[in-house]
C-alpha cells in the first residue's frame, strides 16, 4: 500500500470543494492511507512557537476553521486524516507539546526550515548559502533534527535532508557520514518515522529526500518510513511516487506506517 501524508491547501481555501481535489488524485494515484499537514504557522495559534516577519506575513488561518474542515469532510465519507507540520522551534517544546495536545491530530509531522533567521529552503534566503559555510549550516540543521527526535513530539521527520534542496552538499563524505550516522541514532531511539518525499525531484536539487546513503542507516537501524509527495496543489499528490517505491525496495524496505487518530499501524508496501 501507499501513503502519502505531507500535502498542503494553502494555495487554495480551507474548503471541503479544494480538499475533494487533493482526495480525488490520491485515488487516482492508488494512495490507500492520504493526510493533509498544513503548515503550522499559517495558523493563529502558533504564534508563540514561531514568529518572523516571514512567517507573520503568512498567518492567515484559525484552527477552529481547519477542524471544522476535517470534521464536515468525515461527515460526508471523505477518508482524509487531519495533520499538522510544525516547524520544529528550539526551545519552544513546551508550546509545541501544548498544541500539539489541543488537536485530535491522526499525526504530526516535525520538519527543520529555520536556522535561526535563515530560512534555509526559501528562495528569498537563497544567496545566504553563498555567505554561510556550507558545513556549519550542515551541523545547525542536522543538530536541530537531534533534538527534534529527543524531543519525542512527532510522528514522522518532514524531508529529513531539506538543507540539500539547492544542491549546497558538503564535498566531505566523512563529515556526512557522522552527521548521518548521529541523527539516525538519535530517530532510531524515539517514535519518529521518515518519510520517502519525492518532493525533491520537483526542487533545484532534483533528489528524493533523503539521501541513499541516509536512508541506508535508517532502514539498518529499524526507523520505519512513510511516503509522501509534500503537495501544494492537488496535481502534486502522489508525485513520482513509483520512483519513491522502488527506492524504498531497493534499500531494504518491505512495509511502510500508517497513522489514525495517534495509533500507527505497519502495513506492507506493494
Amino acid at each position: 500500500m501507499r501513503t502519502d501524508y505531507h500535502n498542503h491547501l494553502e494555495k487554495g481555501t480551507l474548503t471541503i470543494d479544494y480538499l475533494q481535489q487533493f482526495v480525488e488524485k490520491a485515488k487516482n494515484e492508488n494512495i490507500s492511507h492520504f493526510g493533509i499537514s498544513e503548515h503550522a504557522y499559517h495558523f493563529e495559534e502558533t504564534k508563540d512557537i514561531l514568529s518572523n516577519p516571514w512567517v507573520n506575513a503568512r498567518r492567515c488561518y484559525r484552527m477552529d476553521d481547519y477542524v471544522r474542515l476535517f470534521e464536515k469532510a468525515g461527515e460526508i465519507g471523505m477518508d482524509v486524516k487531519m495533520s499538522i507540520e510544525m516547524d520544529y522551534t528550539p526551545g519552544k517544546h513546551k508550546e509545541m507539546s501544548q498544541f500539539i495536545k489541543q488537536y485530535e491530530f491522526d499525526y504530526v509531522i516535525g520538519s527543520v526550515h529555520w536556522i535561526g533567521d535563515f530560512g534555509i529552503d526559501l528562495a528569498e534566503y537563497r544567496k545566504e548559502w553563498e555567505r554561510r559555510d556550507v558545513k556549519e549550516v550542515y551541523k545547525a540543521y542536522f543538530d536541530q533534527i537531534v533534538t527534534l527526535a529527543e524531543s519525542n513530539l512527532f510522528d514522522i521527520v518532514g524531508h529529513l535532508d531539506l538543507v540539500k534542496i539547492f544542491g549546497y552538499v558538503p564535498d566531505d563524505d566523512a563529515f556526512l557520514d557522522v552527521e548521518y550516522e548521529r541523527i539516525t541514532t538519535a530517530l532510531a531511539q524515539s517514535k519518529t518515522c521518515v518519510e520517502i518525499s519525492t518532493a525533491g525531484l520537483r526542487k533545484p536539487v532534483g533528489k528524493i529526500y533523503p539521501d541513499p546513503r541516509l536512508l541506508k542507516k535508517c532502514h539498518d537501524k529499524k526507523i520505519p518510513i512513510v511516503l509522501s509527495s509534500d503537495a501544494h496543489e492537488p496535481y502534486q499528490v502522489g508525485y513520482e511516487f513509483d520512483q519513491a517505491v522502488a527506492f524504498a525496495k531497493e534499500i531494504g524496505y518491505s512495509t511502510v506506517m500508517t497513522f489514525e487518530k495517534g495509533e500507527r499501524k505497519e502495513i506492507p508496501l506493494k
